[in-house]
């Protein structure tokens, strides 16, 4: 993950990505760099240039309140990118913690899964590991070599590119979900060993990652292909787990009636079938729902 300031390293990589024109600045003679210059951040956001120059190289760590609101407009950040920097500010760098054993998801959830047998649902850690899955899910996700990581079966399992057909979009979401997380818990060593592993196998998540986009999921529409049934049309839903807030429940649905809801009923194990238990990244296996 580096040893630069995260906030610093936010900082900078949304200055670069910012033309003059993107915040109604005229660009005046030849630059080196692409981007903003830090001066014309500083000008922007009400603060000195020596005093923003700190805060990029990691010298300056604790701005107010009223600075990180001035820096999110002078950079247009949207409203998940300036939560990020919010997030940021507040979080002093400090050691990663040691990384502790599987997360844990409850007997409640798991039995919520199973009972859903006509629905690919499965929970989600911070770092994007599977942590527990349903039947369904994981017929869905049979093409790939393991259902244990989002991010590593879009950048690193070949199936990845077949099964998203927007697979840009996938990486996108993928990398700033990471990217979200790390800015809520940038002492995570299991997000930071999720993210070195994609930086040094994924040249794709790297040039992603160093870019900094922010986001989460939400409700939204997904278009997949599975080798056995064909294309997929499905909304994709994710809740917030109440009782572990860091979790996610993904639940996939079927317009009624559809191809979608026909290859799903298609793809559906046997009543009684137990969803096999996929190998995780190491220290991590999603859970398997009992059916």
């Amino acid at each position: 993950m580096g040893d630069s300031t995260p906030l610093g390293e936010f900082l900078r990589a949304r200055r670069e990505a910012l033309k003059p024109q993107d915040v109604g600045l005229r660009a005046h003679g030849r630059r080196r760099a692409p981007g903003l210059r830090r001066e014309e951040v500083a000008v922007l956001a009400g603060v000195s240039s020596d005093y923003y120059m700190r805060l990029e190289q990691g010298r300056e760590s604790s701005p107010s309140a009223q600075v990180v609101e001035a820096l999110a407009a002078a950079l247009d950040l949207d409203g998940a990118a300036a939560g990020h920097l919010r997030r940021l500010a507040r979080t002093p760098p400090g050691p990663h913690r040691p990384v502790s054993g599987p997360e844990q998801v409850s007997p409640q959830l798991r039995r919520l899964l199973a009972d859903w047998p006509g629905t690919p649902a499965f929970v989600l850690g911070p770092a994007l590991d599977v942590l527990a899955h349903n039947a369904l899910a994981a017929a869905l996700h049979s093409g790939f070599e393991r259902f244990d990581n989002l991010a590593r079966m879009v950048f690193l399992d070949l199936a990845g590119r077949g099964f998203y057909q927007d697979w840009h979009r996938a990486a996108h979401g993928c990398a700033a979900e990471l990217r979200a997380a790390y800015g809520r818990d940038p002492a995570s060593a299991r997000i930071g060993e999720v993210v070195d592993t994609l930086c040094a196998r994924s040249p794709a998540f790297a040039a992603l990652w160093a870019r900094h986009d922010v986001g989460g999921k939400t409700l939204q529409h997904k278009d997949l292909h599975h080798s056995r049934v064909g294309g997929l049309e499905v909304q994709f839903h994710a809740f917030t787990v109440n009782e572990a807030p860091q979790q996610q429940l993904i639940v996939y649905q079927a317009e009624p009636g559809s191809g979608t809801a026909a290859a799903f009923a298609e793809l559906a194990p046997p009543a009684g079938h137990r969803a096999p238990v996929a190998e995780g990244l190491p220290g991590r296996e999603p859970v398997a729902a009992e059916t």
